[in-house]
């Protein structure tokens, strides 16, 4: 699944961690648990500013989430998703959240013109991180499906 980048300056600030060096591996795996997310079968590593996850999750868009909900907290550089699937899917891409974005540009940009309305895809894609349509900050990190997920 690969690794994926984050800008570690910006995103929940978690007990513990700083610019320089993630929260705990107990921290993170709370954090991901706050939005209902199963680590049950989820290891998490911390080494220095980047998370590494081995271990199985229950879909492609599951162990995707864990990761976004992980990288997007302070002092996260980059999570390495090692992460088995019992459910594989097509994988998502990343986006990084740009200052004047809204979820309607970011479709047009990811899935061409004409694509505006295709946002709610996006939305959901990031639930339970994301609680409305409109609440995203430069720097997130989001998911964005394929069309045909």
């Amino acid at each position: 699944m690969g690794l994926w980048n984050f800008a570690k300056e910006v995103g929940a600030k978690l007990f513990g961690a700083s610019e320089a060096q993630a929260a705990t591996a107990d921290d993170l795996k709370k954090e991901a648990e706050k939005h209902g997310l199963d680590l049950s079968g989820v290891d998490v590593k911390v080494e220095g500013d980047k998370v590494v996850l081995s271990g199985r999750a229950l879909s492609t868009a599951e162990a995707e989430k864990i990761v976004v909900a992980m990288g997007n907290t302070t002092g996260v550089a980059s999570v390495e998703n090692n992460l088995a699937v019992d459910k594989a899917t097509a994988e998502s891409r990343s986006y990084t959240v740009k200052k004047g974005d809204t979820l309607s540009k970011i479709a047009e940009e990811m899935y061409g013109k004409g694509h505006a309305g295709q946002y709610p895809v996006i939305f959901e894609a990031n639930k339970p991180m994301l609680s409305h349509p409109d609440k995203i900050y430069p720097g997130q990190v989001l998911r964005v499906p394929p069309l045909d997920a």
